[in-house]
């Protein structure tokens, strides 16, 4: 699959690698990114994950996973706004689809 980018006026271009990888992430653990974020903190379960996958993994939101007749089938990642711009702008590129974005805590 190849990535779609819409690159904004003053967004950094880290921003790119950024969104590509938030939403690899959402698919290769089937959560959104905001989620691991939670489950990554020191003492919890997943302390460390994103030195996993030769460091790619995001574990900040903005990553989201597709949702289509209750099966994942993909993932969204958005980068260059806030935490909750990015969620907020890769939900609504999911809704625009058509599909089911997965919602935090949903897994």
């Amino acid at each position: 699959m190849k990535p779609v980018t819409n690159f904004s006026t003053g967004s950094l271009i880290g921003s790119v690698d950024l969104a590509i990888d938030k939403a690899t992430t959402a698919r290769i653990f089937d959560k959104t990114t905001s989620d691991l974020a939670t489950l990554a903190q020191s003492g919890k379960p997943l302390f460390g994950i994103q030195e996993s996958n030769a460091g790619k993994v995001v574990i900040f939101g903005g990553g989201v996973p597709v949702v289509l007749d209750g099966t994942i089938v993909g993932a969204v990642g958005a980068s260059a706004g806030t935490v909750e711009q990015d969620i907020a702008v890769a939900e609504a590129a999911i809704a625009a689809l058509g599909h089911q974005a997965q919602s935090s805590r949903e897994s």
